[in-house]
């Protein structure tokens, strides 16, 4: 066994090619042991073994700067790091974050678990690295490297960050590891112009040739294999329409072989050299060597763990009840389409796509251009729909602004994963949702608080002329007291003697109403609404202010979120009617960073489970001060 003796990058060097492969072995049989245990990035890492390997033995990692974009591509960098032992509690609380982390080591310069920024960065660092004279060719001896695919260079910001590394020819190694997929078949012209060029004949009958007669050369430097490699620029000039990256002033070398470690290395020593921007373009295979992850990518992309039973397995999850409600409204209304940015599956939206195809656009993960597109759709006479994580929401927040608020136009967008969503850390939480949209005039949110409410929204959200949301968690739906609400209205689930009245929002309701259970008779105190609705139904606050105590409660932040809104309206209603103002409590997630944990846990910690519900209502009706939640937080280095 060789990979227990890798402690750090160093370790790699005196391994022979030979060594090298069967630790390629070790680390994929490692990988797959370990995920398939806990949960996580499985097919995106088995994919970039060999490429991972090569890069740290070409660069002296952390003095040499890698970034990877997408950062769950980095659990074999991880393992070359000194981080092995930490696997075995990947994406719980205590073990290894699935992302890059700057809290777990020096090697991680980025947390990079949205897509298509590492360019940007890479930009940024170079410009600084030059400026103190460190950079390679510029008086110091560092690089700066950043590792690009799995779906990221479908971003709007990777070009723009192409367009500027052209345009400044800033410093920069770019490896493009082309896989082929994101979340799913990546979706962009560029993969299809790089696999048309990987696939062509000519072209690769014209490098073999070259590169037959390569070693027959006299090493004369840089001046040889940069001579050469505008020899190789002709082939690929026929064969393509055009030399993408090179018509953005940045230099391209490729394809080559991802899992060949002699190529990789070979060139990426060469690229290393030159005194600009330039890529590297690797051909990777996602899933490599585990037949599972080859076959069905989808699933393989972020590996599951099987779901246990919690006395519900029977249930609708919301997703499913999104999936299935869309497509019966779109049975009967031909104006309805989908849009997906690289995340057809995770959304719900593969059923739609089979049945619907010509109403279904994915456009690569370009969140951006999928919100102001919607927005045209929906100027043009149809009625688009939006699904897309809430986390990756707040990128196109600005369109979804000014090119749908604005104009006022009826797009529906559809948040899954709202709210605390644990494995995959403070980057993926989607705490920031109703904070944004109700920043947006003429916006209406849906919270459904089970999954039999998705159809009920789903269908009055469509059936408006201005802009919705509809937000639901990533964890399956908990038993409720199985009644369904309409339109605009929020729903009384139970009626207090007007002592505390409890606003919650979304799957806070349930949990709320498992929390009066363990009030026992001080319950009949408390009324209960399920809010559903925000801006908030008028009649609710109105009933609100006969209360003499509301708390809200949410599973977003709590500042500027829907707790902040809706005690602004009981405040305003109050004075509107020459009432006393009702003594209010908000609860919801602190402003922090919350690192990755099972959602559960997460949400005990910071009171909102039942049982902290049920300590909150007791003591606001004993008129007791509340007491605010413990947040763990991780020190934040500082690399320079």
């Amino acid at each position: 066994m060789i990979l227990p003796s890798i402690e750090t990058p160093d370790d790699l060097q005196p391994l022979s090619y030979e060594e090298l492969n069967q630790l390629s072995q070790e680390i994929r049989e490692f990988i797959i042991s370990n995920v398939t245990k806990t949960g996580g990035h499985l097919g995106s890492n088995l994919g970039v073994v060999e490429l991972t390997l090569a890069l740290h033995r070409v660069f002296e990692s952390p003095k040499d700067i890698i970034l990877w974009d997408t950062g769950h591509q980095t659990y074999v960098h991880k393992l070359l790091t000194g981080r092995r032992y930490g696997f075995k509690n990947l994406r719980q609380r205590g073990g290894l974050s699935g992302y890059p982390n700057r809290s777990e080591s020096q090697h991680d310069w980025i947390e990079s678990s949205h897509a298509s920024t590492a360019l940007s960065y890479a930009h940024g660092l170079s410009v600084a690295l030059e400026q103190r004279k460190e950079l390679i060719g510029h008086g110091g001896k560092r690089h700066v490297v950043a590792v690009v695919g799995d779906g990221s260079l479908t971003g709007g910001m990777a070009f723009e960050a192409l367009n500027n590394l052209g345009h400044s020819n800033q410093r920069v190694l770019v490896v493009l590891n082309d896989n082929g997929r994101s979340y799913a078949p990546t979706i962009s012209k560029l993969s299809e112009s790089l696999t048309s060029l990987r696939l062509n004949r000519t072209y690769l009958t014209v490098r073999e040739r070259i590169r037959g007669f390569l070693p027959r050369l006299p090493r004369v430097g840089q001046a040889a294999y940069l001579g050469i490699h505008g020899v190789t620029s002709v082939a690929r000039e026929i064969v393509t329409p055009h030399a993408f990256f090179e018509n953005l002033g940045v230099r391209y070398v490729g394809p080559i072989d991802g899992h060949n470690i002699e190529a990789l290395e070979s060139a990426i020593r060469s690229a290393a050299e030159w005194d600009g921007p330039i890529v590297v373009h690797a051909l990777t295979q996602k899933g490599r060597g585990y037949e599972p992850a080859m076959t069905d990518d989808l699933k393989m992309h972020d590996y599951k763990l099987p779901a246990f039973s919690e006395g519900h397995a029977n249930a609708t999850s919301f997703t499913q009840a999104f999936s299935e409600s869309l497509i019966a409204l779109a049975d009967r209304d031909e104006r309805i389409v989908a849009i997906t940015a690289a995340m057809a599956g995770p959304t719900g939206l593969l059923d739609f796509q089979t049945k619907f195809p010509n109403r279904f656009f994915d456009v690569g993960i370009a969140e951006q251009h999928a919100v102001t597109a919607a927005a045209g759709m929906a100027m043009g006479g149809l009625k688009p729909v939006f699904a897309v994580y809430s986390t990756f929401f707040s990128r196109a927040f600005d369109q979804a602004n000014l090119d749908v608020g604005l104009l006022n136009l009826p797009v529906v967008f559809v948040f899954k994963s709202s709210g605390i969503t644990g494995d995959d850390g403070p980057s993926h939480h989607g705490l920031l949702d109703m904070a944004l949209c109700l920043a947006i005039p003429n916006l209406t949110i849906f919270a459904p608080s089970s999954a039999e409410e998705i159809a009920v929204m789903l269908e009055t959200a469509l059936s408006m002329s201005s802009p919705t949301a509809i937000r639901y968690p990533k964890t399956d739906p908990k038993p409720f007291d199985g009644h369904v609400g309409s339109g605009l209205d929020a729903r009384e689930i139970v009626r207090g003697d007007g002592s505390l009245c409890v606003l919650a929002v979304g799957k806070m309701a349930p949990t709320a109403y498992a929390a009066l259970e363990l009030l026992g008779e001080e319950a009949k105190r408390v009324t209960l609404y399920d809010v559903r609705v925000l801006p908030p139904d008028a009649r609710m606050i109105d009933d609100a202010v006969t209360h003499e105590r509301v708390i809200t409660v949410e599973d977003g932040t709590r500042q500027g979120g829907a707790g902040t809104f809706m005690v602004s309206a009981v405040r305003s209603r109050a004075q509107e009617l020459e009432r006393p103002f009702p003594t209010t409590r908000i609860m919801g997630v602190p402003r922090a960073y919350l690192q990755h944990n099972k959602p559960d846990d997460l949400l005990a910690e910071l009171g909102l489970d039942a049982e902290g519900l049920a300590s909150a209502f007791a003591r606001l009706l004993a008129n007791q001060p509340e007491f605010p939640p413990a947040i763990h937080e991780s020190p934040r280095p500082h690399y320079f």
